[in-house]
């Protein structure tokens, strides 16, 4: 074989040089003395995109000549990840690579032998993705993703980046930088916190508009439902587009306690200067969900989460939920596989809710007297009378005779009261400064799912809408660089499984 023709090292970087000395003289041109500021950052922002790219390219241009010289000066072997010898060298293989400053071509060597997938230990040295697309790029593409729309993200890399994505490779993209987000926390250890600390957990539910093929067996049947009009609704009738979405927080909260007095202001208002004593403050908040996985699924993670904070059951466990019965039944079943005691709190604004439609029932619309009605009865819920204020609702109802439809409200609220008492005992969780409020968890269903998984016109497939919920509970729990540098050393197991390079040394 004839010898490879290597110019010179101190030429490696004269086309990146050319391009700055050419920037530099547009700059010195009397005609740039001209422009305005804008106009100049847009020059500089498109020149100097390509002066970092050349940049870029002479360098990985230098290595590929570094390695021909090698592989030529010796003739060693590679061994590959099979444990198998390649001693075939074969130059002139090159593939390319979508960066944040262009697209590059990597120039690399391939070790073979019969029968067996090439090693480019260029490509080790470089840990180049599977993919056309970098490590940054693709990092770049999760993070405008999960704020904004696929068409946003790929727009937003373009003015940035140049024409390098397009919105499938970024959907494709951040699905792939979710893979490992499970096995990432199960590694993680918690930050420790005192025994009386609570450790609180609160679960809730969201629906996501989905594409047909993604939606639950049984939502599916009923979208294949024949409706009652062809161009609308019937009253009554829902459209069956919706997968639903379990999310759930777990966080640390010290004890605050409170009075009745501290959470509803009595009839007719509060008077004087007393000082509200605030509530218990989330601290070490941490987030998860799943579209794919069902509500049993979470919440094993949830509880997962609070056992490596707690791993001796020493802490007061608060779970806080909006009474669903299929997450009670499920958070119970979860403590007594694991054996730990736990305090089911069921929101008090969902209480007040059914007290809210209760006193509609008893008042005009619009009129401020069921304002104090409602505040005398969430006072006494708080106290810890909920059977009694059950009792005198439906005492109420009854002195007032109110027809069945009117009285519908009244009923449910009561139902709700006497269904849940042995969940809302407010008196003992306020003595004991626990919180009583879901807000957490309903604030993340709102900016985790809301915000960006219910935009207009969002049609979801499952895959899709599992990586952006993981990924935004990450951003949100502030693990995001993190988990970044985790896997990025697990997409370099996978792609090139850390092979043996044997006597092979490449050049830097």
């Amino acid at each position: 074989m004839e010898p490879y023709d290597t110019p010179s090292m101190t030429d490696s970087f004269e086309p990146a040089m050319n391009l700055f000395a050419a920037l530099v003289t547009t700059l010195q041109d009397p005609a740039a003395g001209h422009l305005p500021h804008h106009e100049l950052e847009e020059l500089l922002d498109t020149r100097g995109r390509e002066l970092l790219r050349q940049l870029l390219q002479d360098h990985l241009d230098l290595r590929a000549r570094r390695e021909e010289q090698a592989v030529q000066s010796r003739r060693p072997a590679v061994i590959g990840p099979d444990r198998l010898s390649r001693t075939r060298r074969e130059l002139g293989h090159s593939r390319q690579l979508a960066t944040l400053f262009g697209t590059v071509t990597i120039r690399r060597c391939a070790w073979r032998r019969p029968g067996a997938r090439n090693i480019y230990p260029a490509d080790i040295a470089l840990s180049l993705p599977s993919q056309r697309h970098s490590y940054s790029l693709a990092r770049l593409a999760v993070l405008e993703a999960v704020r904004g729309s696929f068409d946003a993200a790929k727009a937003a890399i373009g003015r940035r980046c140049g024409p390098v994505i397009g919105k499938r490779q970024v959907e494709d993209l951040v699905v792939a930088a979710a893979t490992d987000i499970d096995a990432f926390y199960q590694a993680r250890i918690p930050t420790p916190c005192t025994a009386s600390t609570l450790l609180v957990i609160s679960v809730d539910g969201k629906g996501i508009v989905m594409r047909p093929d993604a939606l639950r067996p049984a939502t599916r049947k009923a979208a294949s439902r024949p409706s009652l009009f062809r161009t609308r609704l019937a009253s009554g009738e829902k459209p069956a587009r919706k997968r639903m979405a379990t999310l759930a927080t777990v966080y640390d909260a010290v004890p605050a306690p409170r009075r009745p007095h501290d959470v509803i202001a009595p009839p007719g208002g509060r008077h004087g200067e007393r000082r509200l004593r605030p509530g218990p403050r989330a601290t070490g908040k941490w987030l998860t969900g799943s579209v794919i996985h069902d509500a049993a699924a979470v919440v094993t993670t949830a509880f997962d989460q609070a056992e490596a904070r707690d791993p001796g059951h020493c802490r007061t466990w608060v779970i806080l939920v909006d009474g669903a019965r299929h997450q009670l039944d499920l958070i119970h079943d979860e403590s007594v596989r694991r054996g730990v005691t736990i305090q089911i709190v069921v929101d008090f604004v969902h209480v007040l809710e059914y007290l809210w439609a209760a006193a509609w029932c008893f008042h005009a619309a619009g009129d401020p007297a069921a304002e104090d009605w409602v505040a005398a009865r969430a006072l006494t819920v708080l106290t810890g009378d909920v059977h009694g204020t059950a009792s005198e609702i439906e005492a109420q109802a009854n002195t007032a005779r109110l027809p069945g439809d009117r009285r519908r409200n009244v009923n449910a609220c009561v139902r709700y009261l006497r269904g849940k008492a042995k969940f809302l005992r407010y008196d003992r969780a306020l003595a004991a400064g626990w919180p009583i409020a879901t807000g957490v968890i309903e604030g993340a269903c709102r900016h985790l799912i809301g915000d960006r998984l219910d935009i207009s016109g969002a049609r979801w497939g499952l895959a899709g809408a599992e990586a952006i919920l993981k990924l935004r509970a990450v951003h949100e729990n502030g693990d995001f660089d993190s988990y970044w540098r985790h896997h990025l050393a697990r997409e370099h197991q996978r792609v090139h499984q850390a092979p043996d390079q044997g006597r092979y040394t490449l050049g830097a």
